[in-house]
């Protein structure tokens, strides 16, 4: 057995390989991964002979217990069902990495949890046992991922042409000649969407701007957004949406019909915190003659309003997603100070988002990164929206939205649209586009 280095020094009680290959399926039983989120989603990180996570285990990082305060980890903890009186198995890289969490948890008032004696190296490399994972895992990368190609070597699932990574915001480029990650270029979202409206460009302006940023169909691009590290909010409130705007064009560029886009998971911030540098340097874009294929290849990821009201009618195959705020869902506030109407669309799904049109926190974890996507999927099950459907995400004018088709991406989901016009597009015209406001009744919480 390894040796242990818990916090109080006690080696924990231990569960079995066979006593958790058989307890799996047991509703009384939380199965905690505290590696990083990246391990549980399917990145191989030491080497493993297989990525992902055990089933049916929920993911508390282990550094959460460092960087979070008292009442959140108590919230998180809660809402993860590591609770008194359940039966609780811990596991991460080793037998270390579980006793250190269990004995926090004993600090805690949290005592009796077990940890998996094998670690999921051991779980991994027996081919008998199962694994989960994020399909698309690789759609959404680390920064040790990044760190790695940047420096010239070939992780895990690198790069097989063109590498090109952007800094996204809308309208603020002194956010990106303060500081970015070295090597990325900028990309303002006014680039590939029209600011009267917020919807996409024409196909001639989209394939023109990503022609100008050296975009091809077959570049590998790699996105991120700056949300509040450096005081952002305060040097620029509103105004950039950070992550929001680099998934934003994320799915832009999938419409266009970039094979291979991806998602830097906890964008800047993370970048900033785990203590890598930024420089300077303006990076100028490489033009490209030709983008390679017709524009958009994949018309089906944007969908307008008269498909729109096709899903809203076929309610047992579709789902129209309204990813706002409670607030704006009932009709209290319309989200935006260009929109005026407040309410939702008749017959739409609440998905949820955040505290406002700027945050999406149902969506993230504590750290600013995706939240785990079994309790995405969960949430959204619980109110009707699940992948055998077609799912179309809408907010005010598509940039929530996006976030959310590609959490569903990720997911392997095939058939996922935005609703580019949004809140913003149909309640101008209420007598032909049906309207709610106040509490819906019968209808489920994402």
């Amino acid at each position: 057995m390894a040796s242990v280095h818990a916090l109080d020094g006690a080696t924990p009680p231990v569960f079995s390989t066979a006593d958790l290959r058989v307890r799996l399926a047991e509703p009384d039983l939380t199965i905690v991964d505290v590696r990083p989120i990246a391990a549980y989603n399917g990145w191989r990180l030491d080497g493993e002979a297989r990525g992902g996570h055990i089933p049916g285990a929920t993911p508390f990082p282990s550094a959460w217990l460092q960087s979070v305060d008292a009442a959140e980890i108590d919230r998180l903890l809660a809402s993860k069902r590591i609770t008194a009186g359940r039966d609780v198995v811990v596991y991460g890289r080793s037998l270390d990495d579980a006793a250190a969490f269990i004995a926090r948890l004993n600090e805690l008032g949290l005592a009796g949890a077990r940890a998996y004696d094998a670690g999921f190296g051991a779980w991994a490399a027996d081919p008998s046992l199962p694994i989960e994972q994020l399909p698309r895992h690789d759609k959404l990368v680390h920064i040790d991922w990044l760190q790695a190609v940047l420096a010239g070597e070939r992780p895990e699932a690198a790069p097989t042409g063109t590498f090109i990574l952007f800094h996204v915001n809308f309208g603020v480029p002194e956010e990106y000649a303060e500081g970015h990650i070295p090597g990325a270029q900028y990309l303002d979202t006014n680039w590939v969407e029209d600011p009267a409206d917020w919807n996409r460009r024409s196909p001639e302006a989209i394939e023109e701007a990503l022609r100008a940023l050296g975009i091809r169909h077959d570049s590998t691009v790699v996105v991120y957004g700056r949300d509040t590290e450096g005081d952002a909010n305060e040097k620029w409130p509103g105004r950039r949406a950070g992550q929001i705007a680099a998934t934003r064009a994320l799915m832009i560029l999938r419409y266009a019909g970039v094979d291979d886009v991806r998602l830097l998971d906890g964008g800047y911030d993370w970048w900033v915190q785990a203590g890598h540098p930024l420089e300077t340097v303006v990076r100028e874009p490489s033009p490209v003659a030709s983008f390679g294929v017709p524009v958009p290849l994949r018309p089906e990821v944007i969908v307008d309003i008269d498909e729109a009201k096709d899903i809203l009618a076929d309610r047992d195959g579709a789902a129209l997603v309204s990813v706002r705020t409670w607030r704006e869902h009932i009709g209290n506030v319309s989200g935006y100070n260009y929109i005026g109407p407040a309410g939702r669309i008749k017959g739409d799904a609440w998905g949820n988002c955040g505290t406002d049109a700027y945050h999406m926190q149902h969506y993230r974890n504590v750290d600013n990164t995706m939240r785990a996507y079994p309790e995405i999927a969960a949430n959204w099950a619980e109110a009707g929206i699940t992948a055998d459907k077609h799912v179309a995400f809408y907010c005010g004018t598509g940039w929530r939205a996006s976030e959310t088709w590609f959490y569903a991406y990720l997911q392997g989901w095939e058939r996922i649209s935005v609703y580019d016009g949004g809140w913003f597009e149909w309640s101008q015209d209420p007598i032909n586009n049906p309207i709610e406001v106040g509490e819906p009744q019968g209808e489920f919480a994402a």
